[in-house]
């Protein structure tokens, strides 16, 4: 899950390699490793866990030849970060790093266990390899082995492959998660992102949703999702400024936005194992919290984040059985609150980990005596340093002012966390915690689904910006994403809208509804849906213009009565506030497009509140 290089160069590879790595380190610092080919067409590769020094070092140690490589800077996710685990991984001649998670890596496993290959690690990247050698040996050429090796993975991923042997061929994928070609002058490179390729070329082009390329010293090759051949655009990018890079996207915004199935398959691929279907908890310190002896859940955090912990607070109840208070962290210590110290656990929520009220209610809360817990996207914040228990977001840097892709990777990590804490504290059995588990890792391909639904989303949002007032309405755990779907157009838009509990609606909010009033329903088919549907029945009834986002079931219960609907793929109930996340962001950002407003940057708004 982190960041990938790939050279085909006319100079030594590796420095440039670790290079490279040093600027994708944000991207993962658990373990990194190069592969190369020399002269000859012999691979060899040097791994080692842990900062980038260490990999320098084992270089140093023993040199790499070549000028074509690639490379890799990991989060460990499927393995402890130990030399064998880090990528890049080997099978023959060929030799891949990976960004992502491949859902069906056990049942591809087995089949080629079945062959005789030999597995050395529980990696889903080594099935990869794997995978391809197989295609390899049935005498398909590498390119057409790549493609059909790609066709059988389900899930989100990046790919960089290398082959002994083929000093000339550098072949990279991406499903989900981003890659770009980086073209110089006798020279291409592959990358997670610009800030990867910058420093080697000035002439990047990002690939989009299902493509494979084929790279050689002087040319490349671009397969559609059809394998059709196709042209992209070369964007030109300075160096200085490709780590703030909005590639092919109008807006940060709606970057970060699509860059959710990367952002999000790391934060679930850094806390579960899938291929022991289980959840385990990152970094130094995961078992600081003895989940077993909580009595009392307390969740403070400001703004979104604070909508992220009203999310949770359902997985905690109703996974973990654990009583839970959330707060806003701006009221929370001023009115004294009465906490349960012998017991409580109070878990903090901030993107930057640096937001002064939420870092003042931490504060309080280990005045008193609490255990603590942080999710943060920094793990060097004020937050991170000062809590007892710190569950990184991974959600990589985020630059537009209203928060998205950190949203749904804190969102990742607490319903992980809450399924960790359902087991520890035998509130749920071994079957659900799988099932549970399986549900985490499909969320990234089913979000990959969902962003294809932004054509249809920009249609709708024509009308939504004329109107003064939007209402948002949800049931349940989606009654926080209605929330949220408020609090984000009115950020970008400048749109009023107010989110409610459907429930709630013949309790005065209904009073609001005319013809000129957008009532956005955020409604899965799922046990409450029969009563979402007689709440949008009565907007209906109205006149209120109903815009329906469920599922096919729930598309096809509602009928005709919604005014436009948005279709999401079908999820398990569980991801669901997840994956409906994402086209309310969408619909809040093309409303914003549509009224020209500053959508990066709304007016009276900062990305960081360090001040109370």
């Amino acid at each position: 899950m982190c960041g990938i290089i790939g050279i085909l160069g006319n100079e030594p590879a590796a420095p440039r390699l670790v290079d490279a790595l040093k600027r994708l380190e944000y991207r993962g610092y658990d373990s990194a490793g190069i592969a190369t080919i020399d002269a000859s067409g012999k691979m060899d590769r040097r791994r080692a866990p842990g900062k980038l020094n260490n990999l320098d070092e084992a270089i140093a140690a023993d040199p790499l030849a070549g000028n074509q490589g690639i490379g890799h800077t990991r989060w460990a996710t499927h393995g402890l970060p130990t030399v064998g685990n880090a990528h890049p991984h080997v099978s023959g001649p060929v030799a891949v790093v990976h960004n992502g998670i491949i859902e069906n890596f056990r049942e591809l496993r087995q089949e080629l266990e079945a062959e005789g290959h030999q597995f050395e690690t529980e990696t889903d990247t080594e099935t990869i390899a794997h995978l391809i050698a197989s295609n390899l040996k049935k005498g398909m050429g590498e390119v057409e082995a790549v493609k059909a090796g790609v066709a059988r993975l389900h899930g989100a991923f990046a790919l960089a492959l290398l082959f002994e042997g083929r000093s000339d061929l550098l072949v990279g994928a991406r499903k989900g998660s981003p890659l770009a070609i980086g073209v110089g002058e006798g020279e291409m490179f592959l990358g997670s992102d610009a800030l990867a390729v910058a420093p080697f070329t000035n002439r990047v082009i990002y690939l989009e949703e299902g493509d494979v390329c084929v790279l050689s010293h002087e040319s490349y090759e671009i397969f559609d999702r059809k394998d059709k051949p196709v042209e992209r655009a070369v964007s030109i990018v300075q160096g200085a400024g490709a780590a703030a890079e909005k590639g092919n996207y109008r807006h940060f915004m709606q970057k970060e936005i699509f860059e959710q199935p990367d952002s999000t398959g790391r934060t679930i691929g850094a806390y579960t194992n899938i291929l022991r279907q289980t959840v385990e908890l990152p970094g130094e310190g995961a078992d600081a919290i003895d989940w077993s002896e909580v009595k009392y859940l307390y969740m403070i955090a400001c703004g979104t984040a604070h909508f992220a912990t009203r999310v949770a607070e359902y997985w905690f109840e109703q996974c973990a059985g654990l009583p839970v208070k959330t707060d806003i962290a701006s009221e929370f210590r001023y009115r004294e609150p009465a906490l349960a110290k012998e017991g409580g656990l109070a878990l903090f929520v901030s993107q930057s980990g640096e937001t002064a009220d939420t870092l003042a209610a931490l504060r309080y809360c280990k005045e008193q005596g609490l255990k603590t817990a942080a999710v943060v996207n920094v793990p060097t914040s004020s937050i991170a340093r000062e809590a007892d228990l710190v569950l990184p977001t991974l959600a990589g840097p985020e630059i537009g002012v209203a928060s998205t892709k950190a949203f749904t990777a804190q969102l990742a990590a607490l319903a992980a966390v809450a399924i960790s804490a359902g087991r520890a504290r035998e509130q749920i059995s071994r079957d659900a915690e799988i099932r549970l588990v399986r549900a985490l890792t499909e969320l990234p391909r089913l979000m990959s689904t969902t962003l294809q639904l932004d054509e249809r989303i920009a249609e709708l949002s024509r009308d939504i910006a004329k109107a003064s007032d939007v209402i948002y309405l949800g049931r349940g755990v989606h009654y926080p994403i209605a929330l949220e779907g408020a609090l984000k157009l009115k950020e970008v838009s400048y749109i009023h809208a107010e989110g409610y509990a459907s429930g709630e609606l013949k309790h005065g909010p209904i009073a609001l509804i005319d013809e000129e009033t957008p009532v956005v329903f955020v409604a899965p088919f799922d046990g409450l849906f029969d009563k979402s549907l007689s709440n949008l029945q009565e907007v209906a009834a109205r006149r209120g213009e109903v815009v329906l986002i469920s599922d096919a079931a729930g598309v096809r219960a509602a009928g005709e009565t919604p005014a436009s609907r948005i279709e999401l793929p079908d999820c398990d109930p569980f991801i669901a506030p997840i994956l409906y996340s994402l086209p309310i962001q969408m619909l809040a950002y093309h409303v914003a497009v549509e009224k020209g407003t500053d959508v990066d940057q709304p007016r009276n708004l900062a990305k960081s509140v360090t001040v109370e």
